[in-house]
C-alpha cells in the first residue's frame, strides 16, 4: 500500500468560468459528441489523427518500427475461464436482438482499437451502461469482476464514481458519471475459441482477450481528473498513490549517476521540455488511445545495471499496473516482464521531490507503462497536477489486444487462417 499523504488541493481549480466547463453545460453526451465533431480543435487535432491511425493495419507499439518476433506463446496462465463465460453469457441471455447487434463484434475485429480515454461519446459502439436497465448493468459489472481482480475491480468502479465526482463538480453529470462507459463483446464465448471484450470510456479503457485458459489485458488505460474525492458518498476514494510513491522510492534508490542517466528533461511543461513533447490531447504520454503502432526508441536507464534491490523497486513498481489482472494471469505476466528485465528501460521526466509532477515510463519488448500527472481539462489548473493522473499499459511487438496470440491460435488451430486487423 502507498504511504497515506494528504493529497494536493484541487478545490482552486474548481471553475465554473474555465471554457471546457462551460462548453458541457446543458449537453448531454450525444450532444458533447456533436459539438466536439463541429469543434475544430477537436476535430483536427484529435479526432481526424485518430481516423487516420485507426485506418492503418495493426502492427503494435515497437521501439524502431521493427516488430520482434517470437516473444509470446499459446500457454494457459490460470484464467478465470469458467466464471467469466457465465457471467457473459448472463449477458447475453439479457439482451434484446438490437443490443446484441450494437455490442457484438468478431474477436478479430478492428473495433477493439476504437478505444479512447477521453469524455467525447464520438464512438458508439457496444452498449452505453446509462442508457441500459440496472440488471443488465449490473451483469457486465460481473463479467469485469469476473475478469479481474479483486483489486483491479474496485480500482475499475473506482475510477468510474471519480468520473461522478468530477461531474458533479463541473455540474454535468449527463457527460460525466458513473455509468459514462460503452460495453463490447468480441467472438462468442468459449472455453477453447478465443474471445473478449472491451469497455471504455473517460479515464477508463479495459481489453479483455481470453484464449482457453490464457488471458490479456491490454492496452489497460486507468485515470482520473481529481484522483481523490473529498466530499460525499464516495469521500476517501483515492488512486494512484502507488503508483506514485513506488516510482519516487524507485528514484530514491537509484544511484545519483543512475538517476541522471533515466532523468530526462527536468521540468513537466516549459523549462528544458523541447518544444512538441507534450501534445494534445495526451500530453507527455505517447502510447495512449489509438496509439496502437506507435515507434517510441527506448529511453532512459537501463535497468541491466541494477542491484538486486534495484530490481525488487522496479518490478514492485511493475506489479502495481499488473495488479488488476487476476492471480494467475498476473504470476505469468510478472514473470514475463522479469525475464525481460535485462531489456527493460527505465525514464522520468520532472522533479523527484514528493510535491513535484513527473512522468515516467518502463518499456521493454514485453511491456510498456506510462504515467503520467496532468494540467487540467475539466478543472483549470494550467500546469500539471498530482490531482489529475492518465495511465496506461501496452504490450508492445503485437500483442496488445492478444493480438499475436490470436495470430498463433489461428496458425496452430486453424492452419493459417486471417485475422481481420
Amino acid at each position: 500500500m502507498a504511504p497515506v499523504k494528504k493529497p494536493p488541493d484541487f478545490r482552486p481549480f474548481v471553475s465554473h468560468t474555465h471554457p471546457k466547463v462551460v462548453d458541457v453545460q446543458g449537453r448531454d453526451a450525444r450532444q458533447h459528441a456533436e459539438a466536439a465533431l463541429a469543434n475544430p480543435i477537436a476535430r483536427d487535432h484529435i479526432l481526424k489523427p485518430w481516423a487516420e491511425m485507426y485506418e492503418r493495419p495493426f502492427v503494435g507499439v515497437t521501439s524502431d518500427g521493427r516488430v520482434v518476433p517470437g516473444l509470446y506463446a499459446l500457454e494457459p496462465n490460470g484464467a478465470p475461464t469458467e466464471a467469466m463465460i457465465a457471467a457473459t453469457l448472463d449477458v447475453l441471455g439479457q439482451l434484446s436482438a438490437e443490443q446484441r447487434a450494437s455490442a457484438s463484434f468478431p474477436v478479430d475485429a478492428r473495433e477493439w482499437r476504437r478505444w479512447n480515454n477521453t469524455e467525447m461519446y464520438i464512438f458508439r459502439q457496444g452498449l452505453r451502461l446509462d442508457d441500459i436497465a440496472v440488471p443488465l448493468r449490473e451483469a457486465i459489472l460481473a463479467v469485469v469482476r469476473e475478469s479481474l481482480s479483486a483489486g483491479g475491480y474496485a480500482k475499475t468502479r473506482d475510477v468510474m464514481r471519480l468520473n461522478q465526482f468530477l461531474g458533479e463538480l463541473v455540474g454535468n453529470t449527463k457527460v460525466l458519471n458513473e455509468w459514462s462507459y460503452n460495453f463490447s463483446l468480441f467472438g462468442t464465448p468459449s472455453a477453447s475459441e478465443p474471445w473478449g471484450w472491451q469497455m471504455m470510456g473517460h479515464h477508463l479503457a479495459l481489453n479483455c482477450l481470453v484464449i482457453g485458459a490464457q488471458m490479456v489485458l491490454s492496452p489497460l488505460f486507468m485515470g482520473a481528473e481529481p484522483c481523490y474525492c473529498d466530499a460525499g458518498p464516495n469521500k476517501g476514494t483515492r488512486l494512484f498513490g502507488d503508483e506514485e510513491y513506488r516510482a519516487l522510492a524507485l528514484m530514491r534508490a537509484l544511484s545519483d549517476a543512475q538517476r541522471r542517466e533515466a532523468i530526462l528533461y527536468h521540468a513537466t511543461m516549459g523549462g528544458d521540455l523541447p518544444p512538441g513533447r507534450r501534445q494534445l490531447p495526451d500530453q507527455l504520454q505517447l502510447a495512449g488511445a489509438f496509439q496502437d503502432n506507435r515507434i517510441i526508441p527506448y529511453e532512459g536507464v537501463a535497468a541491466a545495471g541494477f542491484s538486486a534491490g534495484q530490481r525488487r523497486h522496479l518490478l514492485h513498481l511493475a506489479a502495481a499496473y499488473v495488479d488488476p489482472m487476476p492471480a494467475g494471469p498476473m504470476k505469468a505476466r510478472m514473470d514475463e516482464i522479469e525475464r525481460h528485465l535485462d531489456e527493460t528501460r527505465f525514464c522520468w521526466i520532472g522533479g523527484t521531490k514528493e510535491e513535484d509532477t513527473f512522468y515516467y515510463r518502463i518499456q521493454s519488448p514485453v511491456v510498456l507503462i506510462e504515467f503520467d500527472q496532468h494540467s487540467g481539462v475539466f478543472l483549470a489548473n494550467p500546469e500539471p497536477a498530482k490531482f489529475h493522473v492518465h495511465t496506461v499499459v501496452r504490450t508492445p511487438n503485437g500483442n496488445d489486444y492478444g493480438a499475436d496470440l490470436l495470430r498463433l491460435h489461428y496458425e496452430q488451430a486453424h492452419k493459417g487462417g486471417q485475422i481481420g486487423r
